[in-house]
């Protein structure tokens, strides 16, 4: 059973930090990789009120900051943070895609349950707009089973329209049916953005502007604002592209409880990685990998899913959405699309809530820094702090992450329990 306990939290400001010269494409960065580092890293101690002299190493997530950012050797820099208590100190960077941030937090947690540190410092970070669309997509696809699918041009939308494919086909769904499930979830996310201050769709963003919070909005958009992106996935099915960053500082339970700081533990966690090619699955309907990660971190923290207030989950697009809906218990197999239509997993729901920060979808998505902030925003919930919008009905006790990295391959599931 998992002993570590994070103590402090920090989230920044997600979205597009650059200014563009549409004339000659000269991009200027207004807030860089290593900004992000310094504000999520130094506001995490902040908020644990520690200085670096009480942190014993750093460990970083971030998935391609050498082809973001023209900077590999990352974790080196958050030295920078608190250079008198971090000099000597050892850094780590982790990289697992979109996971990356998640496998930094676990890496660091084995450190401290190991007795070898104390404290840690979590940061997750990535700086995606420097890039453009091209070649945006040609890092992402970097993570794909490359002499497959990355050299054969199959970007992520097309590897996640082959798991919407399947899965429509295998629980035999309508086309109309389908295509409004996804712009349910779609919706939801929307909704729930545009009350976060740090989401890159919040409050006077793209969905708020376009009133895009059902999903008759969403359907009801001309085919120039809601193109195909590989059918039958559009451009409102996908997650954004952003620059971001979040942290949090992790220590033993029993010495976090001492500290009188408000404490969420750890309790459970599961870490288990698909087969990285596509073509040798046995199918593309299910997220087999995740459903193992699920049973992994929830038998070690002795909790069934009816104990699980919220969870911020991994829709890097929508149909992800309903699959780790269904990989984590809250709907049965072939069931999560009907249930979001019924109104389910909003604030309200007395069952659970679903990334109340407005997921992927519409907080936005750097991807290094994605595990680590949905970590980091269920702390803010569990301890009174919440960043966004809010559970209607009780105080919520329990929280779960499930962040993903590349076409579902590694799969880490986080229960994290409100102790003091």
């Amino acid at each position: 059973m998992s002993t570590t306990s994070i103590i402090g939290a920090f989230n920044t400001k997600f979205g597009s930090f650059v200014t563009r010269n549409h004339e000659t494409g000269e991009i200027t960065d207004q807030k860089s990789i290593y900004e992000l580092i310094l504000e999520a890293g130094k506001g995490a101690l902040l908020d644990a009120e520690i200085s670096g002299r009480d942190v014993d190493g750093v460990w970083l997530g971030s998935f391609a900051p050498g082809l973001f950012a023209n900077q590999e050797h990352l974790a080196a820099f958050a030295t920078e943070i608190d250079p008198e208590g971090f000099r000597f100190k050892s850094m780590t960077r982790c990289e697992a895609a979109c996971a990356s941030g998640s496998v930094a937090l676990y890496d660091a947690l084995y450190a401290v349950e190991s007795g070898r540190i104390n404290v840690a410092l979590v940061v997750g970070v990535e700086k995606m707009h420097l890039l453009d669309t091209k070649g945006v997509t040609h890092a992402l696809a970097t993570c794909s089973y490359w002499p497959e699918e990355g050299a054969k041009s199959i970007s992520f939308p097309f590897l996640f329209a082959q798991y919407a494919k399947c899965y429509k086909d295998h629980y035999n769904l309508s086309d109309n049916d389908f295509e409004r499930m996804l712009a349910t979830v779609s919706a939801l996310a929307y909704q729930n953005g545009v009350e976060n201050p740090l989401a890159q769709f919040g409050k006077d963003g793209c969905s708020d502007k376009l009133g895009l919070f059902t999903a008759d909005a969403i359907l009801k958009l001309p085919p120039e604002k809601n193109p195909i992106i590989a059918e039958p996935l559009r451009l409102h099915d996908c997650s954004l592209i952003t620059d971001g960053a979040a942290a949090v500082v992790i220590m033993k339970t029993s010495d976090a409880l001492k500290t009188g700081k408000k404490v969420v533990e750890i309790s459970g966690i599961g870490h288990v990685n698909e087969r990285l090619p596509v073509s040798v699955r046995s199918n593309m309907y299910d997220l087999m990998a995740g459903k193992e990660a699920v049973k992994r971190a929830f038998t070690e923290a002795k909790i069934i899913i009816a104990d699980v207030d919220l969870v911020e989950l991994h829709d890097c697009f929508t149909i992800n959405q309903l699959l780790c809906t269904e990989a984590l218990g809250l709907s049965k197999d072939g069931c999560a699309g009907h249930d979001y239509l019924e109104g389910r997993f909003t604030r309200s729901d007395y069952s659970c809530a679903v990334n109340l920060s407005g997921g992927l979808k519409a907080k936005g998505h750097p991807v290094g820094a994605t595990g680590v902030s949905m970590h980091a925003l269920i702390y803010k919930q569990l301890v009174g702090d919440p960043i966004g919008a809010t559970l209607s009905r009780k105080k919520p006790l329990v929280g779960v992450t499930f962040n993903v990295g590349g076409s579902a391959v590694t799969n880490c599931v986080s229960v994290l329990k409100r102790r003091k």
